[in-house]
């Protein structure tokens, strides 16, 4: 016969599961867990590292940035990644079933909003096999920037085992910063790295 708090134990565990088996059967499950990820991200662990911000503004250690990615937008459109050349590109690679991805996307959208009349791109770069996905996000999420999917093959300098991952591309044509999973760049320091490298 079982004693109360081994009872107790398994309605909780029940509850538990019944809550995550709901969370994951109805999609929602990245929503809550970004959600709480977020809150990681307001402790700064997991910002860029920004303190070389001088050693990225020399720009002989930077690798050359590739602009031969073709893009597709929200509206069917193509573009060239080579329209871009010359201009300070901020590229994230992202899904909507990728926690952190959606954990930093706020930040984003704020630091779009600030910077997006400076001549900065912004290249949201969906991964979803269905596009529309991440057109649908966006739009649910009242976003202010553009999605893409890539058309063709990614440059090999953009292939990253982790999502999201962060490029940073200076007007003078340079890779200047990847970071690898989520980071909050809704951040003064951040932005004076972007307006640094125009």
């Amino acid at each position: 016969m079982m004693n109360k708090k081994a009872k107790k134990n398994i309605i909780e565990y029940g509850i538990i599961g019944v809550v995550a088996l709901t969370l994951f059967a109805t999609g929602l499950h990245t929503e809550v867990i970004g959600f709480l990820q977020r809150g990681i991200l307001k402790t700064g662990l997991m910002d860029p590292d920004l303190k070389n911000a001088a050693e990225f503004s020399n720009k002989q250690n930077n690798p050359p940035a590739n602009y031969n990615l073709n893009l597709v937008n929200s509206k069917g459109e193509e573009i060239n990644m080579e329209d871009f050349r010359g201009k300070v590109v901020f590229m994230n690679v992202w899904a909507t079933w990728c926690p952190p991805c959606v954990a930093e996307m706020p930040g984003i959208n704020n630091l779009y909003n600030d910077v997006k009349n400076e001549d900065i791109v912004f290249i949201m770069l969906s991964v979803d096999q269905d596009f529309q996905k991440a057109i649908d996000f966006n739009k649910k999420k009242g976003y202010d920037f553009e999605v893409y999917r890539a058309k063709g093959p990614m440059p090999p300098i953009y292939n990253s085992q982790s999502l999201p991952t962060t490029y940073v591309i200076g007007a003078d044509e340079t890779l200047a910063l990847t970071h690898m999973g989520m980071g909050d760049y809704d951040t003064r320091e951040f932005k004076e790295f972007l307006r640094a490298l125009k």
